[in-house]
């Protein structure tokens, strides 16, 4: 009787094992999927904005700020790709030339409220400042390395 115990308690084991890997494997091909399907949509939305441009004959300081905010949407799903962590800052520049982005269409309205100036332009100042807490704590605190990170994700699927 305690063999046959023994027997269905590895034979559960083996389940779960090939269980956990087979659910690992399946976010990993959802993960590399959206990767390439986010990457795939800040191209195509780059290309048809450029090629806008490229119709109308002149590019605008908007249009070329937006752009840029394509660039770095680019650029943070690279860097996700290879590194598997998302980087904050990017995040906060695509935030930074959206604003500003705002802001120059508010100031090119004659009748926008001061305001609505003053708040994006302190939204900006914070997005800065934060910028500037988070590159302080990583060189002060240091970052966690790509070994130190597969260690962790090694440690979580044990």
């Amino acid at each position: 009787m305690k063999k046959f115990k023994l027997r269905v308690l590895e034979f559960n084991s083996k389940i779960e094992s090939a269980a956990d890997s087979l659910g690992n494997s399946l976010v990993n091909i959802f993960h590399l999927l959206a990767l390439f399907a986010i990457g795939g949509a800040v191209v195509w939305s780059a290309v048809f904005a450029f090629l806008e441009m490229v119709t109308v004959g002149t590019a605008s300081v908007e249009d070329i700020l937006l752009l840029f905010i394509y660039l770095e949407l680019g650029a943070m799903v690279g860097i996700y790709f290879k590194t598997n962590h998302m980087p904050v800052r990017f995040l906060i520049y695509v935030a930074i030339t959206a604003l500003t982005r705002m802001l120059i269409e508010i100031v090119s309205d004659v009748n926008s409220p001061h305001g609505e100036i003053l708040s994006v332009v302190g939204s900006i100042v914070l997005l800065t400042l934060a910028v500037l807490v988070l590159r302080f704590g990583s060189h002060k605190f240091g970052q966690v390395n790509d070994e130190d990170a597969s260690d962790d994700n090694d440690q979580q699927q044990k």
